[in-house]
Formats: structure tokens, C-alpha cells, sequence
């Protein structure tokens, strides 16, 4: 995980094995952000589980949005809603 700037922070989610370790340090980061901060994620597959489990667990507290979309690199970004 690293920063981009003081709003936004980057997760390379490909480099984080094993892969079960990457939804809980995603939520993590997302649940210390302040609101209008984001995180910048990028993913090797389509990120439709982790978008249903931000539903879930968050439900409208987030906005989604896709910078890239596949077909070999998914990068997208999470901002903390108001």
C-alpha cells in the first residue's frame, strides 16, 4: 500500500498474496479513510466480489468508480462518500 497524494491512497491488490489477504487489508484502508478520501485499487480480474461486499458492508457510505477495465488490468477507485 502507498500513498498517491494526501486525499488518495495506492493498493496494488496483484501483489498481495495470498490472495485471501487482499479483501480484509481493502476494507481496512477504506474504513481509516476520512470522508472525500479514496483508494486507488488495481486488479487482475474483474472486481464485481469486492464491489458486492462494499455493498454490503457499506451501503451507500462509497463511490465506485472505474479508471480501466480489463481486459489484463482492472484499476479503480473508492472514494468515501459524505
Amino acid at each position: 500500500m502507498s500513498a498517491c497524494n494526501a486525499s488518495e491512497t495506492f493498493i496494488d491488490v496483484r501483489r498481495i498474496l495470498p490472495r485471501m489477504h487482499r479483501h480484509p487489508l481493502i476494507f481496512a484502508a477504506f474504513e481509516a479513510l476520512k470522508q472525500s478520501e479514496a483508494l486507488v485499487l488495481v486488479n487482475d480480474h474483474e472486481p464485481w466480489p469486492l464491489l458486492y461486499q462494499f455493498n454490503v458492508r457499506h451501503p451507500g457510505a462509497f463511490v465506485w468508480h472505474y479508471e480501466e477495465e480489463g481486459p489484463d488490468v482492472w484499476r479503480f477507485r473508492i472514494t468515501r462518500a459524505a
